[in-house]
C-alpha cells in the first residue's frame, strides 16, 4: 500500500485488480475521496491506496527510465540520466548517494521508483518518465 500524500502525478505504481497486477502512471488524484486514478495498458481506473504497490527500485527499473549506467572499479555502480547521478554499492539499492549539481543527497530515504521520481522533481525541475527525452 502506498500513502496518498507520497504520490504525485505522473509517477509509476502497481495496480491490483481482482487478484491482477498491472503497471500504471498516476494521472489524477482525489484527496477527499482517498482515490488515485491510474493509467494502465488496460484502463483510467479510480483506485483505493490499499490497491497500490510501489514499484521498487534497481538495476532493470532504472534502466527502463533511460539511465545510463556505469561499473566503477571500487565495486560502486552509478546511473547517470544527464547530470542526475545515483551511485549504489554492488546491486544493494537500499543505500543509495544521489546528486544533480551542487544538490547532494547522501543515503535519502528512497526504495521505490515513485520516491525517486519525486526526489527527481524536486532536484532537477524535470519529470523522470520511461521516455527518451
Amino acid at each position: 500500500m502506498i500513502k496518498l500524500n507520497q504520490l504525485k502525478i505522473g509517477d509509476y505504481l502497481l495496480v491490483a485488480y481482482n487478484s491482477k497486477v498491472w503497471e500504471g502512471v498516476v494521472v489524477d488524484l482525489n484527496g477527499d475521496e482517498q482515490q488515485v486514478c491510474v493509467a494502465t495498458e488496460v484502463q483510467e481506473f479510480w483506485y483505493e491506496p490499499t490497491d497500490l504497490f510501489p514499484i521498487p527500485i534497481n538495476d532493470l527499473e532504472l534502466l527502463k527510465l533511460n539511465f545510463s549506467k556505469q561499473r566503477l572499479t571500487d565495486g560502486l555502480v552509478k546511473y547517470s540520466k544527464g547530470a542526475f547521478r545515483i551511485v549504489v554499492t554492488g546491486e544493494d539499492f537500499s543505500k543509495l548517494d544521489m546528486w544533480y549539481r551542487e544538490d547532494k543527497r547522501h543515503h535519502p530515504d528512497v526504495h521505490f521508483i515513485h520516491q525517486l521520481q519525486n526526489h527527481y522533481l524536486a532536484m532537477t525541475k524535470v519529470q523522470l518518465t520511461y521516455d527518451l527525452a
